[in-house]
């Protein structure tokens, strides 16, 4: 190592010399230090000649922690109190059944039967049935004539739900029975007159109903129904009715269009003056195209109502048809005032059955048309006065030539002579056709006084301008109801009262030439309520005419008194 210092030194040692003596250069120096980043590499990397030795025979061992608590008190004056448990009150969700039975009875010997069950075979489909029944042995004031009535009823369902669509099919049988007791007070019967009458009158009718939605398809569904209605005079119609929809897009609109096939055909025995039968056959095939636009607050919907009508027998001939059919409405102030309006028509098929849910008490000697409302131009305003009051106003002008009206068929008794048939003697009614415009008023408020009460009642009001009857028979001028329902979680009840204006009707004998006579108004108050012992049980009773009015519904048709009925409704699951 010395010998390494040594000839270092002589080295220096003999360069300073030369470097004296060398001639002095005029170029002056610089330093230039360069500096560059470590830049490693693989060769300066070294390996681990071995792998570590890892005792693990401590790593699981829990060390022992020795800790103490160094307590210091402190004054204070509070003092905690004790802890109590909080009740929360929950209303458990009321059980629901599937099915029920409600059974009772009432003055006038009227006993009631109310059943509905129902099921499943998977979660895909429904099926069930309904039945219901009613009777009374009559009991009317000053009625010579039987009063007694029966209606029953049995319906039947089947519904299934698919991938794409849903269908279901409805089918089932209705009987009724009546009498025409209404002899009118204007003749003085005989005894054996009235021996001869034979008011009764029964109704049968039988129905399949179907219909199918589908949900992705411009093809949205169908209604089907069929029925056979028939009468123990020999009377018997058959009625088809199917409208399928569809709906394809126009721009960012969609077009609806309804497809209507509607078939008819009866027959009565006789006519009236019992001289020949009388046959109708009506075939109306119809399309209403419709346009909807939404804009905003603003909905318009377009549309036309095209048909063709081809019929025969009770003066029934071929023609075509078209209507308008333009509604629009506009929200001006949200849920609190929407106006709304339009212009519609349609031709409505008249039916015997149609008729008898009008007035059970027609003969069986109609002639039956189709009537045809050429327009109904009408006008509203609906809304919400507050939260809890919801009001709707409407206004109405419309035009309809073969309008039916129930008119009393003219007795063929003065009451000495007898009648071969029980609807004979002035207490049934025909149907008269005739052009009547008609000017309607309807207002409707509804107010939710609290979760458990609710008020409401409508009145309407009409004016009616016949072409060629003196009056139009059988309609009022003023309608006006009103309802009260109460229902917290025992008890319910409810009452309803119905004012119903007077009308026109016309009165004709053998010996008496024709006479205008009028019905007068009436009012029926009615009340109903009950009480729920459980989910399953609930007792109920109602009052029906607890003013006990003496009135008439039709003309010469007085109805019972003061009625009460009450019963036991039960629910269950099978």
């Amino acid at each position: 190592m010395k010998k390494y210092i040594s000839t270092l030194l002589i080295l220096l040692v003999s360069t300073i010399a030369f470097a004296q003596v060398t001639k002095k250069d005029t170029i002056g120096t610089e330093v230039i230090n360069v500096v560059k980043s470590y830049t490693p590499t693989v060769s300066d990397a070294f390996k681990i000649k071995s792998s570590p030795e890892i005792d693990t025979n401590d790593i699981n061992v829990k060390k022992p922690i020795k800790y103490s608590i160094f307590s210091i008190p402190v004054a204070s004056t509070f003092t905690p109190a004790k802890g109590k448990a909080k009740v929360l009150k929950v209303n458990p969700s009321p059980q629901v059944y599937d099915n029920y039975v409600s059974v009772g009875f009432g003055n006038f010997t009227t006993p009631g039967v109310e059943l509905f069950v129902h099921g499943n075979s998977n979660r895909y489909n429904d099926f069930g049935a309904f039945f219901n029944y009613i009777s009374s042995v009559g009991g009317i004031n000053n009625i010579v004539l039987d009063d007694d009535y029966f209606d029953t009823r049995l319906d039947l369902f089947y519904k299934q739900d698919e991938r794409n669509f849903s269908w279901q099919v409805n089918g089932g049988a209705h009987l009724q029975k009546y009498n025409w007791y209404g002899l009118p007070e204007q003749i003085l019967f005989s005894q054996n007159t009235i021996n001869s009458i034979d008011e009764k009158q029964k109704y049968t009718e039988v129905y399949v109903d179907g219909k199918v939605d589908y949900y992705d398809s411009f093809f949205k569904g169908a209604t089907v129904s069929s029925n056979r209605f028939t009468d123990s005079q020999g009377s018997a119609e058959i009625y088809f009715l199917a409208k399928p929809q569809i709906e394809f897009p126009i721009a960012y609109e969609y077009i609806t269009a309804d497809v209507r096939l509607e078939f008819l055909n009866g027959k009565f025995t006789q006519n009236y003056d019992n001289l020949d039968d009388l046959k109708y056959t009506m075939f109306n095939i119809g399309f209403n195209p419709s346009l909807e636009i939404l804009r905003n607050d603003l909905t318009v919907n377009l549309g036309v109502k095209l048909l063709y009508s081809a019929g025969s027998g009770s003066g029934n001939t071929n023609n075509a048809y078209y209507y308008p059919n333009v509604t629009a409405s506009y929200k001006i102030i949200d849920e609190v005032l929407t106006l709304y309006g339009g212009v519609t028509g349609d031709l409505h098929q008249n039916t015997f059955k149609s008729f008898t849910e009008g007035n059970p008490f027609v003969s069986p000697t109609l002639i039956v048309k189709p009537t045809d409302e050429q327009y109904n131009g009408f006008f509203g305003l609906k809304g919400k006065l507050a939260s809890n009051i919801s009001y709707n106003f409407k206004a109405s002008y419309s035009n309809e030539r073969n309008k039916g009206l129930y008119k009393l068929n003219a007795s063929k008794t003065s009451g000495i002579n007898t009648v071969d048939y029980g609807y004979e003697a002035g207490n049934s009614f025909g149907i008269v056709y005739d052009t009547v415009k008609t000017i309607h008023g309807f207002a409707e408020v509804a107010i939710d006084v609290s979760k458990q009460l609710k008020l409401g009642g409508n009145a309407e009001f009409n004016q009616y301008d016949t072409k060629n009857e003196e009056k139009a028979w059988g309609l009022p001028a003023l309608k006006v109801s009103a309802f009260a329902d109460y229902n917290n979680e025992n008890w319910f009840a409810g009452a309803n009262i119905f004012y119903v204006g007077s009308r026109k009707d016309e009165i004709s004998t053998p010996i008496n030439s024709p006479e205008i006579i009028t019905v007068g108004d009436y009012v029926d108050l009615n009340f109903n309520g009950g009480y729920k012992f459980n989910e399953k049980l609930t007792v109920f009773a109602k009052v029906n005419n607890l003013l006990s009015s003496d009135y008439q519904k039709y003309t010469n048709y007085y109805v019972q008194g003061l009625q009460v009925f009450g019963g036991l409704t039960y629910k269950f699951d099978f």
